[in-house]
């Protein structure tokens, strides 16, 4: 998908969710609660995808912010009698 397919994609769905916005004080009780839970669910996934790049750059770059070398594994070879 190109950039501009990209733009116009995001644009659309934009739209779509501030119409979606401008409708809701007149919606349903079941329609708002499920815009909600939606609405819940994806903010959710945000701030956990967020929690896990901020993890996963901590533990590679260190509070000083300098990449920390992993130490290597060592194979465990069985003793020859």
């Amino acid at each position: 998908m190109s950039s501009e397919g990209f733009l116009k994609e995001m644009q659309t769905i934009g739209e779509k969710f501030l119409l979606k916005l401008q409708r809701l004080p007149k919606a349903d009780p079941v329609e708002i609660v499920s815009f909600c839970v939606v609405l819940l669910f994806i903010v959710t996934v945000l701030v956990l995808m967020i929690i896990a790049c901020s993890c996963c750059c901590y533990s590679c770059c260190g509070c000083e912010g300098r990449p920390e070398h992993r130490r290597r594994k060592i194979q465990v070879r069985p003793a020859a009698h």
